[in-house]
């Protein structure tokens, strides 16, 4: 029995009864794509596949010709359930217990993806055809690497002319209740690794050897000392985090030959990538020549960076972003937080092609045991998303 597309409780239940963890696609796109035809949206199937990487199905769909061109964005792949034991029903299984479903991809993001469906077929029942286009872009790589998912379907987009003038994300956002929140933008991210080479032998001749850690603890502690920077009005201060530490050695009476410590800076407008590559290299070099014992050769250091940074943005868009807010005031009578806060997301792709904003449902049990959305949320969500459809293309929504 079909699916109705304006039930957003029923496209979750089937959704997340599609076990598509990264990169299995596992029927959720399948899915997707017969709710869009039968609205009569242009859905194509874009595989890609990165050499040794396994291939990754993403979904583009669209609908109209003329007019202002909105997308939508949003990933069906999840994480793994972890300990399917520990749940209090499978993972999959899409169970309503105490008002709330229950499976993982519930909230990040099978929900908003439902919410979103429902609140189109909503919004063109009141209102008739909508005076532009509307399309979706779903991968099935936002929980990976994220090699093959959205930034290569924006590619082949660009590459055949297809242009957007404001985007949403249907991310999980808001932190306590639906309202709270809409993020227009996001802290950059940038990883390097670090290595500091030294001479290997007998921990009972150090002269006869040359102790990378010596050097590489006090490099890393450059690092992290002074911070970055106090904040700006829109973010919150720039954070690096050493995220590993290895040598490599699993012998207690031999001095390594190699040090090795990967890092992670989530940075604000203060920089940019290559203004914050710069200050880390400097920190490392004078840290490392204070470290060299007089006499001595030189530290050997070196550091390799991520090959691909994500830059730090800001979403100015006044229609994006205050239709989204009235929509939410109407629907919850809360004022949502405009927030540049947490990690990233495929907005850090969006935002070259087009504005782009994110607003979802509450994400504090995301990708946890017992994954959940309140049915209230849901419904709350989908109302959200069909007066922000009407509203950005100028209509009057009578839900």
């Amino acid at each position: 029995m079909p699916i109705k597309p304006s039930d957003p409780i029923a496209l979750l239940s089937a959704l997340i009864r599609c076990p598509s963890v990264t990169p299995d696609e596992a029927g959720a796109l399948d899915l997707v794509q017969a709710v869009l035809e039968q609205h009569a949206f242009d859905v194509k199937r874009l595989p890609f596949q990165t050499d040794g990487q396994p291939r990754i199905d993403n979904l583009y769909a669209t609908i109209g010709t003329d007019g202002p061109h909105l997308l939508f964005a949003g990933h069906t792949d999840v994480v793994p359930p972890g300990d399917e034991n520990a749940w209090s029903s499978p993972p999959f299984d899409a169970v309503i217990r105490d008002g709330a479903m229950v499976g993982r991809g519930a909230v990040d993001m099978k929900g908003g993806i439902a919410a979103f469906l429902a609140a189109y077929a909503r919004c063109v029942e009141t209102n008739g055809p909508l005076p532009g286009r509307v399309s979706l872009l779903i991968t099935g790589d936002e929980e990976g690497p994220a090699l093959d998912g959205t930034l290569r379907v924006l590619q082949w987009l660009s590459e055949h002319d297809v242009r957007f003038d404001a985007c949403l994300v249907g991310e999980p956002t808001n932190p306590n209740a639906v309202g709270d929140m809409i993020k227009i933008g996001r802290r950059g991210s940038h990883t390097g690794r670090l290595t500091v080479h030294g001479t290997q032998g007998h921990v009972a001749y150090p002269h006869l050897a040359d102790n990378p850690i010596r050097a590489l603890v006090p490099m890393l502690d450059a690092l992290m000392n002074p911070p970055l920077d106090e904040g700006s009005e829109r973010f919150q201060p720039s954070n690096l985090e050493i995220t590993t530490i290895d040598v490599g050695n699993p012998a207690t009476n031999v001095i390594p030959a190699e040090a090795n410590a990967v890092f992670n800076v989530r940075f604000n407008d203060h920089w940019s990538a290559a203004t914050l590559v710069a200050e880390i290299e400097k920190r490392l070099a004078t840290a490392a020549a204070n470290a060299a014992r007089p006499g001595d050769a030189p530290i050997d250091w070196s550091v390799k960076w991520a090959p691909r940074v994500s830059e730090v943005f800001v979403t100015h868009d006044e229609k994006l972003v205050g239709t989204l807010a009235k929509a939410v005031e109407t629907v919850t009578g809360r004022t949502p937080e405009l927030s540049t806060s947490g990690g990233t997301s495929d907005a850090r792709f969006i935002k070259d092609h087009c504005p782009v904003v994110e607003f979802g449902l509450v994400g504090q049990t995301m990708h946890k045991i017992d994954e959940r959305v309140p049915l209230a949320d849901l419904e709350r969500l989908t109302a959200i998303y069909e007066r922000f459809i009407a509203g950005w293309f100028g209509l009057e929504s009578d839900r």
